[in-house]
């Protein structure tokens, strides 16, 4: 049996390199997290060979003083923290005083650095563990830090890099990330010399929709929803993209705690929850969000990346997280916002370049239509439609042929009145969706609003209707429980078990009536009638792993919501159906009144809008 020995401390600090320093985006993180911890303005960033022969960082921030740059290397040294209850309040990004013994363990690193207050600035050189003398040199106030031949000295480590365009990919999303983060701050990223990327600080809210269209897109102000929510110690703010602008990866999702970006699976499941009513299968939406609270209920030292937390209530920030997106969301009433499928193109690229005339088409199809300044939710204010005269007084107007629908009964072999909208005045107050024109098809509603040309799908958008009033009378109603004749015998675990006795009234509530009949055993004796011929063991497990994981659940209201969902689809206006213009009309009315109606139940646009100048364009007017 070997003794138990000493590590030497150069071995020491491998280990932690190993645990911290993954691959050189990771130096960039630790190197850039202090030099924001150390009050810069303005970081720049050098990269060669991806990273593996050089990376350098140099900042303007408070600089280290000659006679600490010794200890500044050291182990477990560090300005941040001084105590347990500073550890347990941590408000910078890094605490633990390991990044720079562990990067200088694996690499030919160099530090030189100047207080604002020092006459000249000191440098120190390590090299295969043997630490120089700090000597004088050349610097302006703030710190350069290079790190030379990453693992050279671990040949094992270095051979798991990836090519160079990769390592270098994986530092430029860091960056972006950190940007983010804080707008206020310029970063300058050059690559093998050249300039790669520069964001200059974002002092005004249009310098601030420019840097999130630098790192997210050019569509994705015009394209999401301002976030600004306060309640219960927690305040959440940030953009949310419309459920129409979704993504096929989720290559665009950013969460800060406290201003670190973090993954977990707690905020995952929140924002997978708030947009599953309005999202297209298998579609991911992209956000940038920024969670604030108390630094004591949030465990920050529980990875050593610093990539993940752990909330002491994660049951009450999810619940938050999920309220206030899930009610931002309802917002996005059709006409609220400005509809759009983003990042599609119907018009391949050819290999050569059309004509003027082909060009000014395909800039038409793909055009991002009237882009507007990303609304601000700001909790449960109401939304100001612009209508002059209330919908019901609308709809009045059409008699008896309205039915509990909103639609016009009786009505389907009507022929358009002449094919046009109701008359409007240069004075008057043009609803968000406008006045309908005719209907094409038999599938899309044509109507002209103040901005142009409005495009409506007749079923999806009525099916949306028909789907939020049965989930209204469904929730006034409450759940009817149905009574098993021959009682259901389910095994699950013995944690799940538990479950049953520890939330029986919660699952009471949702329709179930659970005993436990063994360790690892259940009965099931009710279940919601809503839900018949579905399979009740199996979400019964699911309901009962979502309690053992969250304390909570949403099953149940995702599968009364799928039922609703076909009878709604079912229920709704098809397509080919004529309608007449008033009818028209009233559909268009009932969208702009009810939530969410920008998607349908399926995740699917509803409407989407064409600008004069969008026709302009495509008609090759004013040229």
């Amino acid at each position: 049996m070997p003794r138990i020995r000493q590590l030497p401390q150069e071995l020491v600090n491998q280990i932690a390199a190993g645990e911290v320093i993954e691959r050189p985006a990771s130096v960039v993180k630790e190197l850039v997290e202090n030099s924001l911890d150390a009050g810069a303005t303005r970081v720049e960033i050098d990269i060669e060979d991806g990273g593996s022969r050089l990376i350098r960082v140099r900042d303007d921030g408070g600089g280290i003083a000659a006679d600490e740059l010794l200890l500044a290397v050291s182990p477990h040294a560090t300005s941040k923290i001084a105590s347990l209850d500073d550890l347990e309040r941590v408000r910078t990004l890094g605490f633990r005083g390991e990044a720079l013994p562990s990067i200088a363990s694996v690499s030919r690193f160099a530090l030189t650095s100047k207080p604002e207050d020092a006459d000249a600035a000191a440098r120190i050189d390590i090299e295969a563990g043997q630490v120089s003398k700090p000597r004088p040199a050349q610097h302006p106030s703030g710190t350069t830090i290079e790190v030379r031949d990453l693992f050279h000295n671990v040949p094992a480590r270095r051979k798991f890099l990836r090519a160079e365009r990769t390592e270098f990919g994986h530092i430029d999303e860091l960056v972006k990330s950190l940007a983010l983060a804080r707008p206020q701050i310029e970063f300058r990223v050059t690559n093998n010399g050249k300039p790669s990327r520069l964001m200059r600080p974002a002092q005004s809210e249009a310098a601030l929709a420019a840097r999130l269209a630098e790192i997210l897109g050019d569509d994705f102000p015009a394209q999401s929803l301002r976030v600004d929510h306060t309640g219960a110690g927690l305040r959440l703010s940030g953009w949310v993209g419309l459920p129409t602008a979704s993504r096929s990866q989720a290559d665009q999702q950013y969460f800060y705690v406290n201003g670190r970006l973090v993954r977990d699976k707690v905020v995952t499941h929140a924002v997978r929850q708030a947009y599953a009513d309005v999202l297209y299968h298998g579609r991911h939406p992209a956000y940038v969000l920024f969670l604030e609270l108390d630094p004591a209920i949030v465990d920050v030292n529980v990875h050593p990346a610093k990539s993940e937390v752990r909330f002491r209530e994660s049951r009450l920030v999810h619940d938050f997280l999920y309220r206030t997106l899930h009610e931002a969301l309802a917002q996005t009433r059709a006409g609220s916002v400005t509809s759009v499928i983003a990042g599609t193109s119907p018009i391949p690229i050819e290999a050569n370049p059309p004509s003027s005339f082909d060009a000014a088409m395909q800039a038409a199809q793909v055009a991002n239509y009237a882009p507007v300044a990303a609304p601000v939710w700001r909790g449960q204010a109401g939304l100001s439609l612009g209508v002059r005269e209330p919908r019901v007084d609308y709809l009045a107007l059409l008699g008896d042929r309205v039915g509990k629908s909103g639609i016009v009964e009786n009505a389907a072999n009507e022929a358009p009145a002449g094919g046009v909208g109701l008359p409007m005045s240069a004075d008057a107050d043009v609803p968000p969706l406008g006045y309908a024109l005719a209907q094409l098809a038999g599938i899309y509603v044509l109507a002209e609003n103040a901005q142009g040309l409005i495009l409506v799908d007749m079923h999806a958008a009525h099916e949306r209707i028909t789907y939020e009033k049965l989930k209204t009378a469904q929730a006034s109603d409450g759940i009817r429980a149905q009574l098993l004749l021959v009682p259901l015998a389910l095994a699950v675990s013995a944690r799940e078990a538990a479950v049953v006795e520890d939330h029986a009234d919660e699952l009471a509530a949702l329709g179930f009536e659970i005993v436990r009949s063994g360790p690892q055993s259940v009965t099931i004796k009710r279940y919601p009638g809503l839900l018949e011929g579905a399979d009740v063991g199996a979400l019964v497990r699911d309901v009962l792993a979502d309690f053992a994981a969250h304390g909570a659940t949403r099953r149940m209201q995702e599968a009364h919501n799928d039922m609703l969902s076909t009878m709604a689809c079912h229920g709704s206006v098809r397509a080919h159906r004529r309608l007449t213009v008033p009818e028209m009309n009233a559909l268009l009315r009932e969208m702009e009144a009810t939530e969410r109606s920008g998607q349908c139940n399926h995740g699917r646009p509803t409407w989407v809008q064409l600008s004069i100048a969008d026709l302009d364009r495509m008609f090759l007017r004013g040229r």
